[in-house]
């Protein structure tokens, strides 16, 4: 079975840091491309960051830039977002998410297998 796990969400103080874990089963992470989305409350589904052996590291929101970092660990089929000096903001349920293919989209309607979200809650 194809599945994504996301751990790692929490409520933290403006300023603070929280790693989102996703962890894979069913796939390797170089075979596809591993990608962070995020939805506020009230608001559309975003794409933040993506990985892959092809294209590296893509970067799809200005608002994370020099704040969020994703990285992957293929020993433990796992990709990480480190999110630093969070902002209320960033207050959102956050989604990994996979294509079937090794590139990186920013299209949430590519994207064919989803974790269950984790909640990410800053307090100001």
């Amino acid at each position: 079975e194809v599945k994504l796990v996301e751990s790692g969400g929490g409520l933290v103080q403006a300023g603070g840091s929280l790693r989102l874990s996703c962890t894979a089963s069913g796939f390797t992470l170089k075979t596809r491309a591993m990608q962070w989305f995020r939805q506020a409350p009230g608001k559309e589904r975003e794409a933040l960051m993506c990985i892959s052996d092809r294209d590296g590291i893509s970067n799809y929101h200005h608002s994370v830039e020099g704040r969020f970092n994703i990285s992957s660990d293929d020993a433990k089929n796992t990709v990480y977002l480190q999110i630093n000096n969070l902002k209320p903001e960033d207050t959102a349920v956050y989604y990994c998410a996979a294509p079937t293919f090794w590139y990186c989209s920013s299209y949430d309607y590519m994207m064919v297998t989803w974790g269950q979200g984790t909640q990410v809650t800053v307090s100001s």
